[in-house]
């Protein structure tokens, strides 16, 4: 599956960021889905996650409470909802995909991911 991720910019501390995965393939319900980022100098972190149903999410502590991830199938879409951003959130964020077998089963690991969108940049000013 090919996905396309947009939705970044330039925001100030505390602005509100909604990203986009787009599939280009009909069958995202397949596809366990998650988005990462790397900041400069940083290694890629995984900042959220969702099964291929919607069910199951994980989010790590450092964006816990603000970031959301949602998806509709309906339209092969899954979204990063990014309220209260903060400087340490500015990063490139790619999101990647996976055929998951489980409706329930989500993954942590970039190695995990056969499918990664381009990248969209997030900057957050102070």
């Amino acid at each position: 599956v090919q996905l396309q991720a947009s939705g970044g910019g330039f925001v100030q501390a505390g602005d509100s960021l909604r990203l986009s995965c787009a599939a280009s393939e009909g069958t995202a319900s397949s596809y366990a889905v998650a988005w990462f980022r790397q900041g400069p100098g940083k290694d890629r972190d995984i900042v959220a996650a969702i099964s291929r149903s919607g069910e199951a999410t994980y989010y790590p502590d450092s964006v816990k409470g603000r970031f959301t991830i949602s998806r509709d199938n309906a339209k092969n879409t899954v979204y990063l909802q990014m309220n209260s951003l903060k400087p340490e959130d500015t990063a490139v964020y790619y999101c990647a995909a996976r055929i998951a077998l489980s409706g329930r089963a989500y993954f942590l690991n970039s190695y995990d991911y056969t499918s990664w969108g381009q990248g969209t940049l997030v900057t957050v000013s102070s």
